[in-house]
């Protein structure tokens, strides 16, 4: 369940520098209370919200009134909504707040993944405190931060960005979605009714997928895919 925090005008003199606005989003509570309890310590920030999935993030960030806001995504939330769906869209919805994707040890396409999609930096859990807090101030001033991502890392995260945006950049936003669907093991008429169309439009989507990829086969499709970080193969979660 989403914590918000409350919304007083009068918690700071008039005269004193506005604090950062910070919602923490992780699906483990213990998580979520930590950081919120290390941010929220600080005299210069304030969390206004903490959540446990996308859809409590964007109705908490669709009431927060900032012109200031630091959204702070792990990146092992679950689901259809996942970590990497609610990058895309706080992108989307909120160009003007400062993303930041978080994790423990995250590999180079995920990272690169969420980058992609619109996160300003990344920040592992693992790092000292102090560098973390610093680092969320310093997205917030407008710089890129990688807290966390080792030196040799570098080199992979731009080989995954490159393979991902290669990918997108090849197949139209319906025949990811199938391709996404297909990763999870369904039938062409469970992704049919999955996405609402017929079970011949899914069979015609894929045989593009085929030709675009180089692939002869869905399993081929779905590997490429994968390689590329497109899709995450036995993603799903039972409805």
């Amino acid at each position: 369940m989403a914590k918000i925090a409350g919304s007083s005008k009068a918690e700071s003199p008039s005269h004193e520098r506005p604090r950062l606005g910070v919602v923490v989003v992780d699906p483990l509570a213990v998580v979520r209370a930590g950081l919120g309890m290390l941010i929220g310590d600080q005299p210069d920030m304030q969390v206004l919200a903490e959540t446990g999935t996308a859809d409590e993030c964007l109705a908490a960030v669709r009431r927060i009134r900032r012109s200031q806001l630091v959204v702070l995504v792990g990146l092992d939330l679950p689901g259809e909504r996942d970590s990497l769906w609610l990058i895309g869209t706080l992108r989307e919805r909120y160009p003007h707040a400062t993303i930041l994707a978080s994790g423990a040890g995250a590999d180079a396409t995920t990272i690169s993944r969420g980058l992609f999609l619109g996160a300003d930096g990344y920040l592992d859990k693992d790092v000292d405190p102090v560098e973390f807090l610093q680092a969320i101030r310093q997205a917030a001033r407008g710089e890129a931060v990688l807290a966390g991502a080792p030196v040799d890392w570098m080199g992979s995260l731009a080989d995954g960005f490159d393979r991902t945006r290669h990918m997108e950049s090849r197949l139209t936003r319906r025949e990811q979605e199938v391709l996404k669907v297909a990763a999870e093991g369904l039938t062409a008429r469970e992704i049919a009714r999955h996405l609402g169309v017929r079970e011949r439009t899914v069979t015609t989507h894929l045989g593009r997928i085929y030709g675009k990829l180089g692939v002869n086969s869905r399993v081929g499709a779905v590997i490429e895919a994968a390689r590329s970080g497109l899709v995450t193969v036995g993603s799903s979660e039972d409805a």
